[in-house]
């Protein structure tokens, strides 16, 4: 269970699901498809989504890359979080969208496995959150002309570290889209 007090609540993080990011991404088609699950699951359920929208020199805020893709839909009711770093709580409101929620447990989609979606990971747990990586709904370009592994063997080898990752008084993991439970408690 999370180390945040009276905060019982949970989100679905979907971190950076943008033209200019998973254009040339992995699987792209199918992670999209299974994020656009994740979203109709979490407001079936009543779960908060909070979208992350990166803002960088090549993701120019109004431009089209910066764009989330056209078949994922923010609803005017669901937090964006604008950021510049990989990690999403790092100088943004992040935090304080959460807080004002009650929310201490996250599931994690979208993209860049290898830098972003890492990154959120680390910075939840650290800050106290319970933080389930959705297996199948996160993808990554291929950087293996630049010496990285293929975009399949970073997908699987984050699915792995995640799957057994621990920390005091919290709880992470590895789920896929088929079996996520948004009613199901942390820890159960």
């Amino acid at each position: 269970m999370s180390t945040l007090v009276n905060r019982p609540n949970t989100a679905l993080l979907v971190i950076d699901v943008q033209n200019g990011v998973v254009g040339e991404a992995y699987a792209r088609d199918g992670i999209v498809a299974n994020i656009g699950t994740l979203v109709d699951k979490a407001r079936d359920a009543g779960i908060d989504v909070v979208w992350v929208q990166h803002n960088s020199d090549e993701l120019l805020r109004d431009s089209e890359s910066w764009q989330y893709v056209p078949e994922l839909v923010r609803r005017d009711s669901e937090p964006l979080v604008q950021k510049a770093y990989a990690d999403s709580f790092e100088e943004t409101d992040l935090e304080s969208v959460l807080s004002a929620r009650g929310i201490s447990r996250l599931f994690v989609a979208g993209a860049q496995t290898d830098e972003c979606i890492r990154s959120t990971l680390h910075g939840a747990i650290t800050r106290g959150y319970d933080a389930t990586l959705v297996g199948d709904a996160h993808t990554t370009e291929d950087l293996s002309q630049y010496g990285a592994p293929t975009p399949d063997k970073v997908i699987a080898h984050t699915n792995l570290y995640w799957k057994y990752h621990t920390a005091p008084g919290r709880t992470a993991g590895t789920v896929n889209t088929a079996d996520v439970d948004f009613a199901e408690k942390a820890g159960a």
